[in-house]
């Protein structure tokens, strides 16, 4: 796979290079509530300026129905991003129309533009390869050469991610070299032991990496409401907790994999309920009751997990050689439900273990929290392409680049 070195050996100072970046930050208003996806891209782009290139970044954000939406603009994320490298960056408010090729035409050596919405062009996500590609040849006409560089879009198959790659010469940034380089030392290189640390809402959502990780991983711990699954699968009563119930039979498989393969598979051992879902606009106290994990009353919800689940599951990170964490333990964005999350990112850093933190909700969560994002050994910017990768997926993003 190409890298921006490879470029820049090559000379990169006068030419217009396409940034894939994913700059898929959430919003309140206008408001950028946490810009660590614009921060983790931000060394590419300012690299690639620093060489002299024109640089074009582009990405998705939000979900869109393949057409122009204000509220899914792209505009404070360019905004920021010109904040954190420094220079004035453009903007153009369409994708491939009059406006981005005016901008990308008004750009000067060391220059930066951002386009507007990627998905607000039908094409980008079209399952139709023909209408896709039409997509990616409008793109491709903006720009002499690609890097991809937005990871928690690699796993899709979509016009800027697949396509256009092998419409241009391509390298990949150096956030993406990083990721993969990362996750390599969780499948061919792992120190042991070697523990997971699976939360979130679904059981569903991490079947597939469940099932390679079995074959993997020394111990994994699960929280978050896809443990609720689990313990019903072990007879426990679960009230009125999440609880996806076509998946028990799953659950049951695993859990017998596991003892069969000596793999520890450790489930909370109390959990704190509540009759109602907390209020995360006001945060009004919720007074959370702890219970067993077995003892769940029939009319409350399983919410975080207890403080005895948090000091078993620190133990278990403790000796560590390698973790990779994905999933918050709770609902961590309510102060009393975040104490589970927080005992995890915890022993993460108190272990001496490689620690992985992988994406999505967890690593908003240790943002939200106040950890020391520098303190981890990597927090990925792709959830999903994250455990896509781990289940061993070819992932179309990457093997566009390795083209």
């Amino acid at each position: 796979m190409k890298t921006i070195d490879d470029l820049a050996s090559e000379g990169v100072a006068g030419k217009r290079i396409f940034v894939r970046a994913d700059l898929n930050v959430p919003l309140e208003g206008t408001t950028i509530t946490d810009d660590g996806r614009i921060r983790a891209v931000q060394p590419t782009i300012a690299k690639l300026a620093q060489l002299g290139a024109k640089v074009i970044v582009a990405s998705h954000l939000g979900r869109p129905k393949g057409a122009p939406d204000p509220a899914f603009s792209l505009a404070p994320a360019a905004e920021r991003l010109g904040e954190l490298i420094g220079r004035s960056v453009a903007f153009a408010t369409d994708t491939v129309g009059e406006s981005a090729r005016s901008v990308v035409a008004g750009l000067g050596e060391g220059e930066v533009a951002v386009l507007e919405n990627l998905r607000f062009n039908a094409g980008e996500t079209s399952k139709d390869d023909a209408e896709r590609g039409a997509f990616a040849d409008q793109l491709a006409a903006l720009a002499d050469l690609y890097v991809g560089d937005g990871f928690g879009a690699v796993h899709r198959k979509h016009a800027s991610v697949y396509d256009l790659p092998k419409r241009l010469p391509h390298a990949a940034g150096d956030l993406i070299a990083t990721e993969v380089g990362v996750l390599k030392k969780l499948t061919d290189e792992v120190k042991r032991p070697y523990v997971v640390v699976l939360g979130g809402a679904k059981v569903s959502d991490k079947l597939a990496v469940i099932d390679q990780l079995l074959e993997k991983a020394d111990r994994i711990l699960v929280g978050g409401g896809m443990a609720y699954t689990f313990l019903k699968a072990k007879g426990h009563e679960v009230g009125i907790s999440l609880l996806q119930e076509d998946q028990v039979p799953a659950c049951l498989d695993y859990l017998a994999r596991a003892e069969k393969r000596g793999v520890e598979f450790v489930l909370p051992v109390d959990v704190l309920v509540s009759p109602e879902f907390p209020d995360l606009k006001g945060k009004t106290p919720a007074n959370p009751t702890v219970v067993a994990a077995d003892a769940i009353p029939a009319d409350q919800e399983g919410l975080d997990i207890g403080p005895k689940t948090r000091e078993l599951y620190a133990a278990k990170l403790a000796d560590a050689g390698t973790v990779f964490w994905n999933g918050p333990m709770g609902v961590f964005e309510h102060p009393d439900y975040a104490n589970g999350t927080k005992a995890v990112a915890k022993g993460l850093l108190d272990s001496q273990a490689f620690t992985v933190v992988g994406g999505g909700d967890s690593a908003a969560a240790v943002r939200l929290l106040g950890f020391d994002e520098n303190a981890f050994g990597h927090i990925s910017t792709g959830g999903g392409a994250s455990l896509e990768y781990l289940e061993g997926k070819t992932l179309p993003g990457l093997a566009a680049l390795e083209d």
